[in-house]
């Protein structure tokens, strides 16, 4: 597993990404997916059919949701950035420095998404946080910190 050095060089301080900046990624992220889900959803209709149907809706939903795990899952755990990560300079690392392995990006995906259907109340942790943290990181134990 690939080491990412979160520790300070001589006179160096870590800095996390701020709260402020990891907001604008959270948005810019999802304008990128509503083009991913766009094309997704356009690649899914002439294979399966039209979505008319309860069970049909659940499972190009379930679809959807798939595609959108994907997106983060092979980012974070391949380097740690979303495409929005790269562009604000940000990455998402483990607490000790080390790239985020494939299992505990896949219990973000999960837990953000969690905290997204919770009325935000997983982002909105942050505010009352000592480190800012969104509740998904902190249960995984994930940092995000500026590459610059």
């Amino acid at each position: 597993m690939e080491y990412i050095p979160i520790s300070p060089q001589a006179g160096d301080e870590i800095r996390f990404a701020s709260l402020r900046r990891r907001l604008v990624v959270v948005f810019y992220d999802a304008l990128l997916l509503a083009a991913l889900l766009l094309v997704a959803g356009f690649a899914y209709i002439p294979i399966f059919g039209a979505v008319q149907s309860g069970f049909q809706k659940a499972v190009f939903q379930l679809y959807l949701l798939i595609v959108v795990g994907m997106y983060f899952v092979i980012f974070w755990s391949r380097g740690g950035q979303t495409l929005a990560m790269k562009t604000w300079r940000i990455r998402l690392v483990m607490a000790d420095g080390r790239a985020v392995p494939v299992s505990r990006c896949v219990l973000r995906f999960v837990l953000a998404s969690a905290g997204l259907l919770a009325v935000g109340a997983g982002y909105l942790w942050a505010l009352f946080d000592r480190d800012r943290q969104f509740l998904h990181d902190r249960i995984v134990q994930t940092r995000i910190i500026n590459t610059n």
